[in-house]
């Protein structure tokens, strides 16, 4: 079962977080799918763009990363300084 966020993360323990995030139903982000033998290795560069960008949004860090065929890697880096230093103004900007 789920839980909540706040439950999960403690920034008090830690600001390093491995997070991973899978397909589901053997569907594939990339790479080349062995049984159709379609392959989505065009979306490689898709899902790290979109990593790299959101890194530049969020107040985190991106220490390493790994995009596998139905799955992805990121240890990230929770910067709380920063996003403290945060205006009001600056996080409406960033939505």
């Amino acid at each position: 079962m789920p839980a909540a966020r706040k439950s999960q993360v403690s920034l008090n323990d830690t600001k390093y977080y491995h997070c991973i995030s899978r397909c589901v139903r053997r569907a594939f982000l990339c790479g080349e799918d062995p049984l159709t033998g379609q392959s989505y290795e065009h979306r490689r560069e898709w899902v790290e763009d979109k990593l790299l960008l959101l890194a530049t949004i969020f107040c985190i860090d991106i220490c390493a990363y790994a995009v596998m065929s139905n799955h992805t890697h990121i240890v990230l880096y929770v910067d709380d300084k920063k996003a403290n230093r945060l205006s009001d103004k600056a996080i409406v900007i960033r939505l």
